[in-house]
């Protein structure tokens, strides 16, 4: 099978594509390097082309059985003006193109596209599943839009699965190598009240929850991937303390998380309870369902 793959330089992308390789796949990422880097893989290859704008690259996402729509710029910074506009352009108007290109192809692929669990919203305590209505400040409303150019190839008569991200925890990046150097660092500790749901899920879960998706056709729209078992932020302090043996008596004051992050400080200071109800429903076993399990094999 052959896979196009937009996002895949990336922290998530480059753990799946590596994944999707070891397992046979034939892998064309699509990146915005004049020179593409020489994977080591031969089932791994670069594409040259700006997903954001229309190009010859998009000729070439026809010839591919299994879309899987990653990019996107990261959210992980403080939110200007401009910022905002590049989350917004790098999604919106990827995942358009990336459509549109499918609408010329005349074989009927299979799309999935990212997403989110911003898209709920903050919801205090409240168990949130991909039943559960979007929110209306900024990273919901980023992701509802989102999803909606996505779900527009199913008007071509694509399967499209919409993949709800959690907080992916690995190895080679991502938040949780930037916590664990915060904590050995002796620099660890809740914020604010620590009160807040963290919804996570393991790198090596996340790639089986693709492959999983594909593998059963009957599944289509929005599939939440979390871990069955989010944690608290306290939790999840003590829990990398324990792994690190570190101590977590430092907490971020949440005037200081404001003050640092701005309005991203808000989405680390509110949180969401997220389950994957659908794919608990399919019979998706997870590997490493609680965090001091993922922790343990990540960083221990």
């Amino acid at each position: 099978m052959k896979v196009f793959m937009t996002g895949g330089s990336g922290f998530v992308g480059s753990y799946l594509s590596r994944e999707l390789a070891r397992q046979g796949y034939e892998i064309t990422i699509l990146t915005r390097k004049e020179t593409p880097p020489k994977s080591e893989d031969p089932r791994i290859r670069f594409l040259t082309g700006d997903p954001t704008r229309e190009g010859p690259w998009m000729a070439k996402v026809p010839e591919h059985d299994w879309i899987i729509n990653l990019a996107g710029a990261s959210i992980f910074t403080r939110w200007t003006e401009a910022h905002k506009k590049e989350l917004h352009d790098s999604r919106i108007l990827a995942t358009r193109n990336l459509v549109t290109a499918l609408e010329k192809g005349d074989r009927r692929q299979f799309l999935c596209s990212t997403s989110a669990i911003g898209y709920y919203g903050p919801h205090g305590d409240e168990d949130l599943t991909e039943e559960s209505p979007p929110g209306d400040d900024f990273l919901a409303r980023l992701c509802r839009d989102w999803e909606a150019e996505a779900l527009k190839a199913r008007d071509s008569g694509i399967r499209v699965v919409i993949t709800r991200f959690g907080i992916v925890l690995g190895k080679a990046g991502g938040a949780l190598q930037q916590m664990a150097m915060a904590f050995r660092m002796f620099l660890g500790g809740r914020l604010g009240s620590g009160n807040q749901w963290f919804s996570w899920i393991h790198q090596e879960d996340h790639a089986r929850a693709f492959m999983f998706v594909k593998d059963h056709p009957e599944i289509t729209g929005p599939v939440d991937f979390t871990a069955p078992n989010p944690v608290r932020n306290l939790e999840l302090t003590r829990a990398l303390g324990r792994v690190l043996g570190r101590p977590t008596f430092l907490p971020a004051p949440a005037f200081m998380v404001r003050l640092v992050l701005g309005e991203l400080g808000e989405v680390f200071l509110s949180g969401q309870k997220v389950l994957p109800r659908r794919l608990l429903a399919m019979g998706f076993e997870f590997r490493y369902p609680v965090i001091d399990q993922a922790l343990a094999d990540l960083l221990g």
